[in-house]
């Protein structure tokens, strides 16, 4: 206990770290004290930026304490061109030290982006640091096991992700697809229709005639009339648009085509727009669950006629065909 008004010494350990903070203590103090001499001796430079001031308060600034007292106008001069290059050349230098300092935050994160894309797993490097260490500890044994290359787990289901490839061929087999496609309506639109109408002036005048199912409707009608004009003496000086073809009570107009009406199973108040020959049905049980299979000859009728008798029966059962419309139930007689 005697020892104690000496103070406390400590251990060897104590005293290696008092003398390491002394060291710093020491360096710190050093370091301030050498910046207080810098901004001692930068502090009255008239060329330094200065904060919160603009180019122009700084360089009046500065040229104001080089031209104290009387100065001869070619030192005027000379004073004012030097405090500006002295300014420029610090504005400059602030400049490329930022391009500088830039372009090494720029490939700073290059490297990180090319780091994370050669690794696909995030415990990669852990895994890659770990048997580092394993290979330094066990330089003398030989190696037994080694890590392989992580990649895509083939058993796994990807169909659900994005593939170019696939992608291009999907889209490949729908064009090819496609171009079958509208080579096959092609032919179909080629094909003989026969069609079985009646030339309707009051009474009717049953004919054949032979057309494309591509054909429009006026189409036909310039064939019906060219087939009408050696016996009709009205049909020769008439019109095609004069002339109105009427199937199953509906009045069809002429932009209309027999494929449109084919394709799209197009339905007539008194029966279907599809079928253009004649035909009944005949059952020898009634059902009338089942609808009636039945097709009537399509009328060519001239639209004078029409205007003139549209209040008597039957033309005042028709209308005007319209795509959007649809028919239930055929009706032969009333609405």
């Amino acid at each position: 206990m005697s020892g104690m008004g000496d103070g406390y010494v400590g251990t060897a350990q104590d005293a290696v770290r008092i003398r390491k903070l002394e060291k710093q203590r020491e360096a710190e103090r050093r370091k301030i004290q050498e910046l207080k001499d810098k901004s001692a001796s930068t502090k009255g430079q008239p060329g330094l930026l200065q904060f919160g001031k603009s180019r122009a308060e700084v360089l009046e600034h500065a040229f104001k304490k080089e031209t104290v007292g009387l100065v001869t106008r070619e030192e005027y001069v000379e004073k004012r061109i030097n405090i500006r290059n002295k300014i420029e050349e610090e504005e400059k230098e602030k400049l490329q030290k930022l391009q500088q300092e830039e372009e090494e935050l720029q490939l700073k994160k290059r490297k990180q982006r090319k780091i994370k894309g050669n690794s696909r797993l995030s415990f990669a490097d852990d895994i890659e640091n770990g048997s580092e260490e394993e290979d330094g500890e066990n330089d003398s044994q030989p190696k037994k096991f080694r890590h392989g290359k992580f990649g895509k787990d083939p058993t796994v289901e990807t169909s659900f992700l994005p593939d170019s490839e696939r992608e291009a061929e999907e889209q490949a087999e729908r064009e090819r697809l496609q171009r079958q496609w509208f080579l096959e309506q092609e032919q179909i639109r080629n094909e003989p229709l026969q069609i079985t109408y009646s030339y309707w002036d009051g009474a009717g005048h049953r004919r054949v005639i032979q057309v494309r199912k591509g054909d429009a409707i006026g189409e036909f009608l310039r064939a019906v009339q060219q087939q009408l004009a050696p016996e009709f003496r009205e049909i020769r000086t008439t019109s095609v648009e004069n002339l109105l073809y009427v199937k199953e009570d509906l009045i069809i107009p002429h932009q209309h085509s027999f494929y449109e009406l084919i394709i799209n199973k197009a339905r007539g108040k008194s029966g279907p727009l599809f079928h253009f020959d004649v035909h009944e049905d005949v059952r020898t049980i009634a059902d009338a669950t089942i609808e009636k299979d039945e097709s009537h000859a399509g009328k060519v009728v001239e639209r004078h006629w029409y205007e003139k008798n549209k209040h008597i029966f039957p033309a005042s059962r028709w209308e005007i065909y319209d795509p959007t419309k649809k028919w239930e139930r055929y009706t032969i007689h009333g609405d």
